[in-house]
């Protein structure tokens, strides 16, 4: 599975959370910003299920928005999908504020990559 995938390469570098579903993702990140202590980065697919990651990724940004969370602290979002499409990636990238898009399989080495260019590691 992705996700545990994810938690791996992550694991020596952050604490992680994971969510079983694009709803339960806003949730968690909602809690984040109210408990003052918000997500550096969020990994989102775009096939979930109970709330795909485009809508969770809009969701997400409204909530930074409706919390005043100022542009450059803003989370870090990367959109993980196999859906390798011109329309997902103008959707998630344009349309929703998404940060990055890595498009599965993923490979260690460009998630870190990509990790280390938002400074995050």
């Amino acid at each position: 599975m992705a996700r545990d995938m994810l938690t791996f390469f992550l694991a020596d570098h952050a604490e992680v959370e994971t969510a079983a579903n694009g709803l339960e993702a806003v949730e968690r990140f909602r809690q984040g910003l109210a408990a003052q202590s918000p997500f550096d980065l969020v990994l989102l697919d775009i096939v979930m299920p109970e709330m795909d990651g485009q809508e969770a990724l809009k969701l997400i940004r409204q909530a930074e928005r409706e919390n005043s969370v100022e542009t450059e602290r803003k989370a870090v979002i990367i959109m993980t999908t196999a859906l390798h499409s011109p329309e997902n990636m103008v959707d998630a990238l344009w349309d929703g504020d998404c940060t990055d898009y890595l498009v599965k399989p993923i490979v260690r080495a460009d998630l870190m990559a990509m990790l280390r260019r938002y400074r995050l590691l």
